[in-house]
């Protein structure tokens, strides 16, 4: 089938091909996979520290995060823009360098405080009574997390500015993950509580920073990045850059990570933290179908900027594409695990089936945002400084304002609604602001087809899946599972046109797209 000429993938003078955007996609998508990994290990934490001290766990890793994502400034995304700008390798060198000191050592500082202040940040925490007297000191330990993780995330986006889409492979899968998982074992079988589980997180965020150091070592000189100048014009490049990408950046963290702190301040002593795990439960397994979403976020930041900078028409079609695989791939996954999402929970600890209305609706919002591509990192790569920071601000007033009318009543329920809505909208927001600045628009004739073969492959799935369900829930979740990869095969085969298929080099031709 093919479409109009003005729905033609074949861009004018590409600075960047659909190839490399399939490619990059690739390589992100198994960087990503240690977020699989981490679903996975979530059920052996649950039942080796219990439901409370999971919940205990998510809060806290959740704080870290966010106030990761606040002090490093966003330099790690404005390296992104920066390094691959720069011809002058002494001054790409000094970005870096700026970047890593700077939001590391604030990272130090905030360590510090955290620790000094550990008893009466514990107030705050809502908890079981038999892990309160605990909880200064793992506060004071955990807080040693927070340099460790933004020294990680500076590194590892310092090696994506020189396009290198890989890398992160050994580091977020085996080192930060599956290290991760051994350690916290370890520390349970000598008799540790939630004191091993978070002893068992710094360790892997420990090697994992290691590794970053070395990963640095492949992509710039070191001992170049040590006595590389940051003069002041550079500084302040760096910091603006970061400035007009930290809003949605924090945004995007709030989202995931801010809904199981504010659980557990809003509902006290045990429920608290066991409102914290349930959501954090959902949001982990809900993370999956974002793999296929975040494997192109990943890798059209520093590729968008580049075309941009060439031909900024020439976005079209990566843009295009890039919404296209989405829409087959995260769309008919999100559906399949909506469909097992009561399975799924089984494999956790006794009380996580809770979970299943907050799990459902956290899934339908991937799936919603999914269906429109990568309009938010376009926007945020190529020039518009003030669009991101309005949706930013669309998104989190929206969000509060449903989550302090829905949550009192509702619980974790009433904050999945409020995110997901939130979410959706800050998405499709940046579609409207891309087809209004630059006239680019992700529907055309290739859209609907995609569109269409993965309603197909949703349809398929529920139809099989309401046969099934006489035979018992194992059985069907089985034959949920074998379907549900020849159904995809057959909506990546009848859903993209001959240029999408192009685009997937030797892996299409290997898979007879």
């Amino acid at each position: 089938m093919s479409g109009p000429i003005e729905d033609a993938l074949v861009p004018p003078v590409p600075a960047v091909s659909n190839q490399e955007v399939a490619k990059g996609a690739g390589l992100a998508a198994l960087s990503r996979l240690g977020a699989l990994i981490e679903v996975v290990a979530q059920p052996a934490y649950t039942w080796m520290f219990g439901l409370t001290g999971y919940g205990v766990y998510v809060v806290l890793w959740a704080a870290i995060n966010i106030l990761a994502n606040i002090l490093d400034l966003a330099m790690g995304q404005a390296l992104q823009r920066i390094v691959p700008a720069e011809d002058d390798p002494e001054r790409q060198h000094g970005a870096v360098k700026f970047a890593l000191l700077t939001g590391t050592g604030l990272g130090i500082a905030a360590a510090f405080a955290i620790t000094l202040s550990a008893d009466w940040l514990a107030s705050f925490v809502a908890t079981a009574p038999e892990e309160a007297s605990a909880l200064p000191y793992a506060i004071a330990l955990f807080a040693w997390s927070l340099p460790l993780w933004i020294f990680i995330e500076i590194a590892t986006a310092a090696a994506r500015a020189k396009r290198a889409f890989g890398p992160e492979i050994r580091l977020r899968i085996f080192w930060e993950q599956v290290a991760r998982l051994l350690f916290a074992t370890g520390f349970f079988a000598l008799g540790f509580d939630l004191t091993g589980l978070l002893l068992g997180h710094m360790l892997s965020l420990a090697l994992t920073a290691i590794l970053a150091a070395q990963l640095l070592g492949r992509y710039y000189d070191l001992k170049l990045l040590l006595r590389a100048p940051m003069p002041p014009m550079l500084r302040r490049s760096v910091l603006g850059s970061g400035a007009a990408i930290m809003p949605p950046a924090i945004a995007r963290r709030a989202y995931n990570d801010l809904p199981p702190i504010l659980l557990n301040l809003m509902v006290p002593g045990a429920a608290g933290a066991t409102a914290a795990a349930l959501y954090g439960i959902a949001r982990k397994i809900a993370s999956i179908p974002l793999i296929v979403r975040q494997s192109f976020l990943y890798v059209l930041s520093p590729l968008a900027s580049a075309q941009a900078a060439a031909d900024r028409s020439a976005m079209l079609p990566m843009y295009r594409f890039s919404t296209h695989m989405s829409l087959l791939l995260a769309v008919p996954l999100a559906g399949f695990m909506i469909l097992i999402a009561s399975d799924m929970l089984n494999a956790f600890a006794p009380g996580s089936q809770a979970a299943l209305p907050v799990l459902v609706i956290l899934l339908a919002a991937r799936a919603g945002e999914a269906v429109i591509g990568p309009a938010t990192p376009i926007v945020e790569m190529v020039g518009h400084r003030a669009l991101p920071l309005l949706n930013s601000l669309i998104g989190m007033a929206l969000w509060l304002a449903l989550a302090m009318w829905l949550v009192p009543q509702y619980g974790a329920l009433g904050m999945a609604l409020a995110v997901s809505a939130a979410v959706v909208a800050t998405a499709w927001a940046a579609v409207a602001e891309l087809r209004i600045s630059d006239g680019l628009s992700p529907f055309g004739a290739g859209f609907w087809r995609a569109l269409a073969a993965g309603a197909f492959v949703i349809a398929m799935l529920a139809g099989t899946g309401t046969a099934l369900m006489s035979f018992g829930a194992p059985v069907r979740a089985i034959g949920l599972f074998i379907l549900f990869w020849p159904l995809l095969w057959l909506g990546l085969r009848y859903g993209l046109d001959a240029p999408d298929k192009a685009a997937l080099g030797k892996l299409g031709q290997r898979l007879r797209l």
